[in-house]
């Protein structure tokens, strides 16, 4: 065969092994799992460390910077089959194209979208003696590296959406592109947060597959997240916000910077150019825990399979004063997975616009019991809960009857603490802004409500510290 032939050949067969790899697996993280698994099966007993440092190597994260940390990753890695090496080439390594498609990231089953990169990263640093235990260099590794470039953008986010939630392989933000998304911020939580549990059970063998599906595939009880383990995905934020010191983050951001400037051997910052650094930092680490601290998970309208709104929407006039909390009466029970709460919001959604003959659903969020709210309406658009009074406060619905029963406690802090302090911060609501049942305001002669008697007993009709 001519060499040519041959070249032509082999570029054929390493098409076809990609396109295997890609109709084998989905981007979810069930799938990347099971890729997991196949890696471990192929070299029984490898150590948690090495499994790491060979899906590091596949997936080219060799850069000097991640080589300062972790050190070359290039040290006796089991074999791995082409189709299987190809899914992790594609799957791990982050970028955002020009048409603002995400790659890199996996849908996980708790409904969040996941960076796989600083992930990874995270967990291996736990293991190694440099970083093992060390949150500050935790922080360059997973997040300051990205994040001083948003510092300098002044942009962090956005979310987006995938093309399918059951076999997910294009994931799309809604907004123009940032270097420093949603998803890769909870890759870099999650990866400070494993890396913080595998460095607590180095001891221990683990593999690298339990370890993410005991992470983001527990499955929940009936007392939602009120009695689920602590290290778990859907309490990411929680779980971060006690770790997280703003000014430690503000301090790795800048040795970030310095550290990345002398790998490429350019001169040190002058004085006056680290000073105005270290202000702008201090602005988006400001944002970050606003955004990602004080906000709860929403999961957007696309993501649950909204239908569009018929019609114009009317914008809101902000800030609110007022914040109208409900119950659903059908779905009576509560929704503990991403799959059912979504189900439950197309299926209201359905009743406010063909039965009720309104533009969409009413409310503007709903609280589910698996950890996430969900945007209805959303911040901006006037909702279609509380008659009189829709132009003056957002509604929020829990999921489930709650007429005799009350929310998890975790559910009901979702709304009451983080939700309200998200509106706030945002400047949505007013500081001093009255929370309030939906039947107190129309109808005070509810007094058997176990919800609405809830609420009265938030403080001022639930009034939210700033």
């Amino acid at each position: 065969m001519e060499t040519g032939g041959w070249k032509r050949t082999l570029a054929l067969v390493m098409v076809l092994v990609g396109t295997y790899a890609e109709a084998l697996f989905s981007r979810h993280m069930d799938d990347f799992i099971e890729a997991v698994k196949q890696v471990e099966d192929r070299s029984p007993g490898s150590e948690l460390l090495v499994v790491l440092r060979t899906l590091r190597q596949v997936a080219g994260l060799d850069d000097a910077f991640i080589q300062h940390f972790l050190g070359n990753p290039d040290s006796g890695r089991p074999e791995m089959n082409p189709s299987l090496s190809a899914y992790i080439s594609k799957a791990v390594p982050h970028r955002v194209t020009e048409s603002s498609e995400e790659e890199g990231v996996v849908l996980t089953s708790d409904g969040t979208t996941v960076a796989l990169a600083p992930l990874l990263l995270g967990i291996e640093a736990g293991l190694h003696p440099k970083t093992a235990g060390h949150v500050r260099s935790l922080y360059q590794l997973t997040l300051a590296k990205d994040l001083e470039s948003a510092a300098v953008t002044h942009r962090l986010g956005p979310d987006g959406c995938w093309d399918s939630v059951t076999s997910p392989q294009v994931f799309t933000l809604l907004d123009s592109p940032s270097v420093l998304t949603t998803a890769q911020v909870n890759g870099g939580m999650d990866g400070i947060l494993l890396s913080m549990e595998v460095s607590a059970k180095s001891r221990h063998p683990m593999k690298l597959s339990s370890l993410l599906t005991e992470y983001y595939s527990r499955k929940l009880g009936s007392e939602g997240l009120d009695d689920a383990p602590p290290i778990i995905s859907r309490r990411r934020r929680e779980n971060f916000k006690g770790l997280l010191v703003p000014q430690i983050l503000e301090r790795q951001l800048v040795k970030s910077v310095e550290l990345q400037r002398r790998l490429k051997e350019r001169p040190k910052m002058a004085v006056k150019t680290r000073k105005q650094l270290r202000a702008v930092v201090k602005e988006r680490i400001k944002e970050f825990v606003h955004k990602y601290m004080d906000c709860p998970p929403i999961i957007p309208r696309c993501m649950w399979g909204a239908e569009p709104y018929r019609g114009t929407p009317t914008n809101l006039s902000l800030p609110l004063s007022f914040m109208y909390i409900h119950h659903t009466h059908t779905p009576s029970q509560p929704c503990l997975t991403f799959q059912k709460c979504s189900a439950d919001m197309r299926s209201m959604q359905r009743f406010h616009q063909d039965d009720r003959g309104w533009d969409d659903i009413g409310y503007s969020f709903v609280a589910g019991s698996d950890g996430n709210i969900y945007e209805g309406r959303g911040w901006l658009w006037r909702g279609a809960h509380t008659l009189g009074h829709n132009s003056i406060g957002y509604g929020v619905s829990f999921i489930g009857d709650y007429a005799s029963t009350l929310p998890s406690q975790h559910a009901m802090g979702l709304v009451r603490d983080q939700l309200a302090s998200c509106a706030i911060g945002g400047g949505r609501l007013v500081a001093t802004f009255t929370l309030q049942g939906h039947r107190q305001v129309v109808n005070t002669s509810c007094p058997g409500d176990a919800l609405y008697n809830e609420i009265r007993g938030w403080g001022h009709y639930g009034e939210v510290k700033k």
